[in-house]
């Protein structure tokens, strides 16, 4: 299970996420910041739990990219 947690609040909009992983990651139209696709929000966390380990790796990438390190990366 790949556990990848967004702290949305924090966001500076800067894309290195949505470029990395852009099947998990988008960018809001609406105030420029990123969005954890099909995510569950929780006090300002969004986290999204997927069994595929394919998710890993560009997460990861993105999550060492971020410049306010707001996304975190876990394998359970």
């Amino acid at each position: 299970m790949v556990i990848v947690t967004l702290q949305r609040d924090k966001c500076i909009g800067c894309n290195y996420c949505a470029e990395f992983a852009p099947d998990f990651f988008r960018m809001s139209r609406k105030d420029g910041k990123s969005v954890l696709l099909k995510s569950a929000d929780k006090k300002g966390f969004f986290t999204l739990k997927t069994p595929s380990a394919e998710a890993y790796e560009p997460c990861d990438k993105a999550a060492r990219a971020c410049p306010v390190n707001i996304i975190s990366v876990k394998i359970t």
